[in-house]
């Protein structure tokens, strides 16, 4: 059994040169979103798998109603902010493993193939969404009773070798730099912080919940660093009809994986034990946005529900202010489903990628490899 949670390129011509030339492992997903904008929007769920309609359903920030989730595998609103999967789910099925039960599913859940703790809208710092989700410290919370579930169920001494093969998989940041932009009807800035200390944070918090992880036995992780993420539609609406990105907004994503990437070398180097695989979304991502026709999509810009310029505005189901929404035709042809969030043929593209993409995108190991570690 192995234990996967997940808290939350620049590409040769053809992703053939990334794939490397199965298993049956047991999967636990602490999954973190991509960004949050301060004016109520959602998180851009990479990871996130249905968790906060559980939690949250009270909120916009569940995905519970029409028409997520009706085109795909579930053809029922599954929480998930997708017409079908999310990165974990692709996962999960690429190790061999059933589709993962939220932590707060009602009832009795089976955890002995793995759990998942997202929670849409989430980030490494309190403030990030403060509420409305479960925070970084929350979810490690989680996590510590999950053990001790585990722990009554197999025992001590087989509960902890679990954990200790298990592996980590965590994408976090980019709700935490959405929460930077400060929106009005007419205008998009940035508050004014030091934005290198403001990164120096959220590393920071980050480093502390490998290292309680590590505390509990965990010893194999797995990090996407921070997308693309001045180039969703919700924040290319944000200026000039969407014509344009926010580069500021991708360029503190880009001081974020520079820091992420020193802090993983020094941890390698601190902890006894410590094994981890980083997958290069940033340059996966911006790759399959800027030249969508080269991997398979008809457009890299717009989104497949919502409404306005390239639907970027968050209207998708009509649940979150705005009524009235488009939906295309084919959402196989997009690689965002709303204006945020991927879809279900762009989760098993990542997806399959993260798995086992070879040492361009995934260093030191893929993610394959690292559950066979």
């Amino acid at each position: 059994m192995v234990f996967l949670v997940v808290l939350a390129l620049t590409f040769p011509s053809s992703f053939d040169s990334f794939l490397s030339p199965s298993l049956s492992p047991s999967l636990f997903c602490f999954s973190l979103p991509s960004y949050r904008l301060l004016n109520g929007g959602d998180g851009s769920s990479l990871l996130d798998c249905a968790a906060s309609v559980l939690l949250l359903a009270l909120f916009s920030s569940s995905a519970n109603y029409p028409p997520y989730g009706l085109q795909t595998l579930f053809k029922y609103p599954s929480g998930r902010f997708s017409n079908g999967r999310m990165i974990p789910d692709v996962v999960a099925e690429l190790a061999g493993l059933p589709l993962l039960p939220p932590y707060l599913h009602p009832g009795n859940p089976d955890f002995s193939y793995g759990v998942n703790f997202a929670s849409a809208g989430d980030g490494a710092l309190l403030q990030t969404a403060q509420g409305y989700v479960v925070d970084l410290h929350g979810q490690m919370s989680y996590f510590k009773n999950v053990k001790e579930i585990l722990r009554e169920k197999l025992g001590n001494e087989e509960a902890q070798e679990l954990i200790r093969r298990s592996v980590y998989l965590i994408n976090i940041g980019s709700n935490d730099y959405g929460g930077l932009l400060n929106v009005t009807n007419s205008t998009v800035s940035f508050f004014p912080v030091d934005k290198q200390q403001y990164v120096d944070f959220v590393i920071g918090n980050l480093t502390n919940a490998i290292q309680e992880i590590y505390g509990l036995g965990g010893r194999k992780f797995g990090f996407l660093n921070v997308g693309y993420i001045g180039c969703s539609p919700a924040v290319r609406v944000l200026r000039n009809n969407g014509k344009t990105c926010l580069e500021e907004l991708t360029a503190i994503g880009r001081q974020h994986n520079i820091q992420l990437k020193k802090m993983l070398l020094k941890l390698n180097k601190q902890l006894n034990g410590f094994k981890y695989s980083l997958h290069d979304f940033y340059a996966a991502q911006s790759q399959v946005i800027l030249y969508p026709y080269k991997y398979g999509f008809k457009g890299g810009n717009g989104g497949c529900c919502g409404s306005g310029p390239l639907r970027g505005l968050d209207s998708c189901g009509g649940n979150k202010g705005i009524k009235e929404y488009e939906l295309c035709e084919n959402p196989n042809d997009y690689i965002f489903f709303d204006a945020r969030h991927p879809t279900d043929k762009a989760s098993q593209f990542f997806g399959q990628l993260i798995w086992d993409g070879n040492y361009t995108i995934n260093k030191p190991y893929n993610l394959k490899q690292l559950f066979q570690l």
